[in-house]
């Protein structure tokens, strides 16, 4: 029984590296109005949401794809220490095109202040599809 919880601790620990390094890095700022949105219309979605960057966007098929967001840092020296810990899961609801997103992933208001201190405004992100 020893060697059986051995080897799922040992799986546990390889599954969770190998999630940890397919993370990519990206950025993320955040939007506050939801509704209408480029997938759903004007269907609430709740507010675990997002718009994806032209990066993720992929012409519409980013639509309803869920992401695990976590901070990882500043982007400016407004907030130093911008990163609350954890991490949020959100549902791509919309999109943010350039040139006037700034961000990889638009979080809404609630995903981002989650993660970071709302003052940021921007923050350098990991995020994995889930």
């Amino acid at each position: 029984m020893a060697a059986g919880t051995r080897v799922l601790f040992f799986m546990g620990l390889v599954i969770s590296l190998v999630s940890a390094a397919s993370a990519i890095s990206g950025t993320a700022t955040y939007y506050n109005v939801y509704v209408p949105s480029a997938c759903y219309g004007f269907q609430d979605q709740g507010v675990m949401i997002a718009a994806a960057g032209d990066e993720l966007w992929a012409n519409g098929a980013a639509c309803g794809r869920m992401y695990r967001v976590t901070c990882q840092g500043p982007t400016n020296a407004g907030v130093p220490q911008p990163c609350k810990g954890g991490s949020v899961t959100v549902k791509i609801v919309d999109r943010c095109p350039s040139p006037g997103c700034q961000a990889t992933i638009d979080l809404s208001q609630e995903a981002f202040s989650q993660i970071a201190d709302i003052n940021a405004g921007k923050i350098l992100i990991d995020y994995t599809q889930v």
